[in-house]
């Protein structure tokens, strides 16, 4: 299997080494090339552009973090649609608009002929090293068959949605569900603590139960250790609550939770936390704490 992938961050460089592993011959390009040097070292090959990843692979991963950074890495000059053909297909995992996303898709068929999936994931940079990711995925019956060896690779769950856009829009309702999680985690955490309990080990005690989850279990005893290492960015989830706001609009989609936890972010990227880890959400209740001391 040929694979290039076209963003080279957190995320990216985790899907690379992924596929390193798994023995595909990958192919990677970040506009900062200093991100390559690690991959690079892992056994990927660094190209000197998006549409020169292209032309050796078979599949073509793209994880960057905005619709118009994806706009310009595929059609912008030396991009992947320079390179495109038939036989190649765009896989998406970036999180985008899904108008966007089928608006992108269209004019790449039409111009190439080359094929696009969109598959954008949940579970992080750790769930993506061991091939466990959660991916939610739109395209066509036919593109979406294609890349089902690659999705395999990837995650222990790929779902097919739907038309083009509809595993963005699928992975923007998990970021609502994420988002106000991770704050009820971090909540909860300094709830404990103020009455004495050890709040690394209300996990175990509630697992099982109506109130366990994938982000209680790997971010609550994180949280209570103040352990910030990175697995994920504060920044890019307002940037997907965001979007859930201007499409909710859009829709004439009542979202009062939802337009709260997104302030609350505000506030947390406002106060210098946007390239944060997710556990950082615990110094918001920090600091009320430290105020009223």
């Amino acid at each position: 299997m040929r694979v290039a992938v076209v963003g080279i961050g957190l995320m990216g460089s985790a899907i690379a080494a992924r596929l390193v592993d798994t023995g595909a011959v990958v192919t990677v390009y970040d506009r900062d090339s200093a991100k390559l040097a690690s991959i690079v070292a892992r056994g990927a090959i660094a190209a000197d552009s998006a549409a020169q990843a292209t032309s050796t692979a078979d599949f073509v991963i793209t994880s960057l973090n905005t619709a118009a950074i994806v706009e310009t890495a595929v059609f912008g000059a030396e991009g992947i649609a320079a390179a495109a053909t038939p036989e190649r297909l765009i896989v998406d995992m970036s999180s985008i608009d899904a108008g966007r996303t089928a608006a992108m898709s269209g004019r790449l068929r039409e111009a190439t002929g080359m094929g696009w999936v969109d598959a954008p994931l949940s579970g992080g940079a750790p769930a993506a090293h061991d091939g466990r990711l959660t991916l939610m995925v739109g395209g066509s019956d036919a593109d979406v068959a294609r890349a089902t060896p690659l999705l395999d690779r990837l995650s222990t769950n790929h779902t097919h949605l739907g038309a083009s856009g509809a595993g963005q829009t699928v992975k923007l309702v998990n970021q609502i569900l994420c988002a106000s999680t991770f704050l009820a985690v971090a909540e909860a955490v300094r709830f404990a603590e103020a009455h004495g309990v050890d709040a690394a080990r209300v996990p175990a005690a509630l697992a099982g139960g109506r109130a366990d989850s994938r982000i209680l279990q790997e971010f609550m005893a994180k949280m209570a250790r103040r352990d910030f290492s990175p697995t994920g960015r504060i920044d890019n989830m307002l940037k997907d609550l965001e979007t859930v706001q201007s499409s909710a609009l859009a829709n004439r989609v009542a979202m009062p939770v939802t337009s709260l936890i997104t302030d609350l972010h505000r506030m947390l990227v406002g106060g210098g936390l946007g390239a944060a880890d997710s556990a950082e959400y615990v110094r918001l209740f920090d600091l009320a704490r430290d105020n009223s001391a």
